[in-house]
């Protein structure tokens, strides 16, 4: 009995990452990172978005607070985070365009060390904002570590050049029109329609990604390590929470601890 749930279990979680478009690892050594604690206590972005979220609840209505707790607690209802590619899974390759249209694949950038996956909603939405510049101003201790960050959204390149410029950022732009990456992640999900109608009538959502689906990616963050095996993964269907750039940098530093232990 006892092995036969073992079974089922396995089969459920299988079935959950062949759905997301990711591969299970099957090497234990590429799970290593599962345990690790990688939470510091220096935590300048989640004051940055907590200060953000309250002056947001102290001006808007109460049902406009109350709908979008209903659109948080909608998108987790779906099931993603449970489906989406995870750590120990094998990152979905691809190749995008960066804001002046020159092509970036993730293969070669993982030639030269691990890759930092950024996903964000738009240059839109000011969480993304000021998560995007607080990644920003780790981007030198990423490149010491050897990591290359890379930011992604379902913006039209065009899109993705004023965010970039906005926010004056110093790393790679990605542009995933369609979402068509963001899916293979398993980190797709639609809007619900109060939510989609507020966004399109208040700021032209469709206009920023040129597509009418009212689909978004999660704010999603992997960090994955040469082999292209995702080493750090965070998921939360709440927008206003978001990796702490100290925690991913330390799952960097962890993946170069390791493959110096190796050597010897």
């Amino acid at each position: 009995m006892q092995l036969m749930m073992v079974q089922t279990f396995l089969l459920l979680v299988i079935t959950a990452y062949t759905f997301a478009g990711c591969t299970t690892s099957k090497n234990p050594d590429e799970f290593s990172t599962k345990e690790a604690p990688f939470k510091q206590t220096n935590r300048p972005l989640e004051r940055k978005l907590e200060e953000k979220k309250q002056n947001f609840l102290e001006k808007a209505s109460e049902e406009k607070i109350e709908q979008y707790e209903r659109g948080i607690a909608d998108v987790r209802a779906t099931g993603i985070l449970e489906s989406a590619c995870n750590i120990g899974d094998k990152a979905p390759l691809f190749t995008l365009p960066d804001v002046n249209g020159e092509m970036v694949s993730l293969a070669d950038l993982l030639k030269d060390g691990p890759v930092v996956l950024n996903w964000y909603r738009g240059g839109w939405c000011p969480y993304c904002r000021l998560e995007l510049q607080t990644l920003q101003e780790y981007l030198p201790k990423f490149k010491k570590a050897g990591a290359t960050l890379v930011a992604i959204s379902p913006q039209v390149v065009d899109s993705s050049l004023a965010t970039r410029d906005k926010t004056t950022l110093k790393y790679p732009v990605l542009s995933d029109v369609g979402n068509k990456i963001a899916r293979k992640y398993g980190i797709v999900f639609t809007l619900p329609d109060f939510i989609a109608e507020s966004y399109n009538n208040g700021f032209g959502l469709a206009k920023y990604n040129d597509d009418h689906s009212n689909e978004l990616p999660l704010a999603a963050t992997y960090v994955i390590d040469r082999k292209g095996i995702i080493r750090y993964a965070f998921l939360d269907a709440d927008y206003r929470v978001r990796a702490e750039p100290c925690d991913v940098l330390m799952a960097v530093q962890h993946l170069n601890r390791e493959k110096s232990s190796q050597k010897k």
